[in-house]
């Protein structure tokens, strides 16, 4: 059986079936992000199944082509902007409203079971999807690079380390 590591990935048949889910995956994370306040789910719920699809390329094609859809360093960016989002409409609440986190967007009776229904809650699913996905991602990421440390040539040279003095 050959060496999946050294392909860079997983079999023909996963990695087909990942190039067909990845975008649907991601869109339903989206999807659940968005309507939260009508359906059960959230930020939370919709960051974590859209990093599900960046996890997903990961295994099935290996880092490289992960990095290539998500760099680290872009990971990175929104983590910082997902909770930097977050914390600037809990202080537009304060600015317009008074109240820290209030919400500051008008809502109308006729607006209910809409997508306008939510007021600030809309764009707070999003800034928390944006930070669970990328914090996920990113948790991920180092676990998989501290896996093959200490599972491949790294753990020889630990232990090496070890029994020399």
């Amino acid at each position: 059986m050959p060496d999946m590591a050294a392909e860079g990935g997983m079999s023909l048949v996963v990695k087909t079936v990942t190039r067909w889910l990845k975008g649907l995956i991601f869109l339903f994370g989206m999807y659940i992000m968005i309507y939260g306040h009508l359906t059960p789910g959230g930020g939370f719920a919709g960051g974590v199944i859209c990093a599900s699809a960046f996890i997903l390329i990961t295994l099935a094609y290996g880092a490289p082509e992960a990095y290539r859809h998500l760099p680290r360093g872009a990971a990175e960016k929104l983590d910082s902007f997902g909770a930097l989002t977050f914390l600037i409409i809990a202080l537009l609440g304060l600015w317009f409203a008074g109240v820290f986190f209030r919400n500051f967007i008008g809502t109308s009776p006729e607006s209910h079971f809409r997508l306008t229904s939510a007021g600030v809650i809309v764009p707070c699913n999003l800034a928390i999807g944006l930070k669970v996905l990328s914090s996920l991602f990113l948790v991920f990421v180092m676990l998989s690079a501290l896996h093959i440390i200490v599972s491949g040539e790294g753990r020889r040279r630990i232990e090496r380390r070890r029994h020399t003095p």
